[in-house]
């Protein structure tokens, strides 16, 4: 996969591009690279797409608001409005101040899934990396959350339950608990994308045109459903560790 990732135009340009000064500065603190060509490797490009069109396009979107909405400043309202009933049932009305980060993750995670239909790209969310930077990013706002929340002492000390002579036992199987989190995050986000581009591109080769159109047009929905999961553990997280009761 690697190997077909490395073949996309759009890496190599990029690479051609912002390789050189890249590898002149990796020189002069002393590291050396190998293989220049392939200095950024694609999903990083991916990201960096992604990234720029969603700053680009909802920053552009988000100028001139009108108190008559026009279609996509409707859209872009129920947008949020989805996010912050989400954040609302869950968490309550508090919630609210977790729309940045659960909006951007959302947002994303979406795009970057839905990337890899396009001819010439990839899907950075089929690359372990990609789910995983998600994944530890929730996992550290989260228990930053939880320590702003009820101090250092206060939100460890919830690990360990309301029953003294059970946090010998409690408190491990939290710790495994609370770890094991980011992992299933990737790995069920980086599964699904992974498996699903595999099997288009399988499809494609075989019968093109028209063949691959139906499950391109589930990859979408699927690409949907990832990143909403993705984001309703993230706020369930948010909401266990800033509750006044575990």
């Amino acid at each position: 996969m690697e190997e077909f990732e490395h073949t996309l135009f759009i890496v190599e340009l990029f690479n051609k591009i912002f390789s050189p000064p890249l590898v002149f500065l990796l020189n002069l603190i002393g590291i050396k690279v190998t293989n220049p060509e392939k200095l950024i490797p694609a999903h990083v490009v991916m990201s960096i797409i992604v990234m720029l069109f969603l700053i680009i396009f909802f920053g552009l979107a988000s100028r001139k608001l009108k108190i008559l909405p026009t279609p996509l400043q409707s859209i872009l309202e129920v947008l949020v409005e989805a996010f912050e009933n989400l954040l609302v049932d869950i968490i309550g009305e508090e919630g609210k101040k977790y729309l940045p980060l659960i909006g951007t993750l959302g947002l994303f995670i979406f795009f970057s899934n839905i990337l890899g239909l396009i001819p010439g790209f990839m899907s950075p969310t089929s690359n372990l990396n990609v789910p995983i930077g998600c994944a530890v990013v929730a996992f550290f706002y989260y228990h930053w959350q939880g320590i702003k929340t009820h101090g250092l002492f206060g939100y460890f000390k919830q690990f360990a339950g309301p029953i003294p002579w059970l946090a010998p036992l409690l408190i491990p199987i939290e710790l495994i608990s609370h770890f094991s989190r980011p992992l299933s995050l990737s790995l069920r986000l980086f599964g699904n994308i992974f498996g699903e581009e595999l099997l288009i591109l399988i499809i494609a080769s075989l019968f093109p045109f028209i063949l691959p159109l139906p499950f391109m047009t589930l990859a979408i929905f699927t690409g949907l459903v990832q990143a909403f999961v993705f984001v309703v553990l993230t706020t369930v997280y948010i909401g266990g560790a800033v509750a006044s009761e575990h």
